[in-house]
């Protein structure tokens, strides 16, 4: 049987992240709700735009309370997002330098999750395509400071191309420890990044699994491993994920479907099937 967790520099992680994005008046519910169906890793951002973090952090403190479960339980990861991710509703001032910014960021973000530190804070994105700008660097060193302070277990970066990961890993003081992509079929599942972090043992979560592969989990060849397992091809696609390294997020907002995406760690894909879904956009 696989294990729900995975050990990075001795401490266990769960290997399946809840994620809140867009889920607005429902986030606390739903996050309480992931929480009771077994998850133990959430993922946020103080970024009002597409999340609600205070709620978030109303749904683990709630479930602590309880006696649910302990904040040593938990995998609490956030993020730091440039302006032009936000809205209105800033969690900094926007006249303030950069490092302000993702000190007044952090500083919100931990009033809002009701914890003295967090497990992964993640820069939320370059501020461009390609390269790292000047900007990238001031929020990247103002983040190492934090992880300095012990108030960050371990950082990470989301949304980043492979140029740019390698220029961070080559110049960086702390390296990123995770790396969060939204993953397409079409691209090999991320194939380039996700055999850069294998090559630097960075970790790799993938997210938009299903909702950014519509059509290529529609295709015959997931349904028929899908069939030979006794399986739904989400879970198949989860049980891939697991199999080539991924840590992968799930969003869903159905309790039925969180317990059944948790419910991939008692079988695995031969390596002829996991190949074949490495390249099922080949075929």
């Amino acid at each position: 049987m696989s294990e729900r967790t995975l050990s990075i520099d001795g401490v266990r992680v769960p290997r399946f992240l809840y994620g809140t994005a867009w889920k607005e008046d429902e986030t606390q519910r739903l996050t309480a709700l992931a929480l009771q169906q077994g998850f133990r890793g959430i993922d946020t951002a103080n970024q009002r735009r597409h999340y609600q973090e205070a709620a978030v952090g109303e749904a683990i403190r709630a479930s602590i309370q309880s006696g649910l479960v302990a904040r040593d339980d938990l995998f609490v990861q956030t993020k730091f997002t440039f302006r032009r991710g936000q809205d209105h509703r800033l969690p900094y001032d926007p006249k303030a330098s950069i490092s302000t910014q993702v000190e007044q960021s952090f500083v919100s973000s931990l009033e809002h999750l009701g914890t003295e530190t967090i497990d992964s804070y993640v820069l939320h994105g370059p501020t461009q395509r390609t390269g790292l700008a000047p900007a990238d660097w001031e929020a990247w060193r103002a983040m190492e400071a934090l992880h300095d302070s012990s108030q960050v277990r371990w950082l990470g970066v989301s949304n980043v191309g492979l140029d740019q990961l390698q220029e961070l890993c080559q110049k960086a003081r702390i390296r990123p420890r995770f790396v969060q992509n939204r993953c397409y079929a079409e691209t090999g599942w991320d194939n380039l990044i996700r055999k850069f972090c294998a090559a630097h043992e960075l970790i790799y979560q993938s997210f938009s699994l299903l909702t950014a592969n519509r059509r290529e989990t529609a295709r015959p060849e997931l349904a028929r491993i899908a069939k030979r397992h006794g399986r739904t091809v989400s879970q198949i696609v989860f049980r891939f994920a697991l199999d080539v390294g991924m840590l992968p997020l799930t969003g869903t907002t159905n309790p039925d479907h969180m317990r059944s995406d948790l419910d991939v760690f008692d079988f695995s894909l031969s390596a002829d099937e996991v190949e074949q879904i490495e390249r099922l956009v080949d075929r």
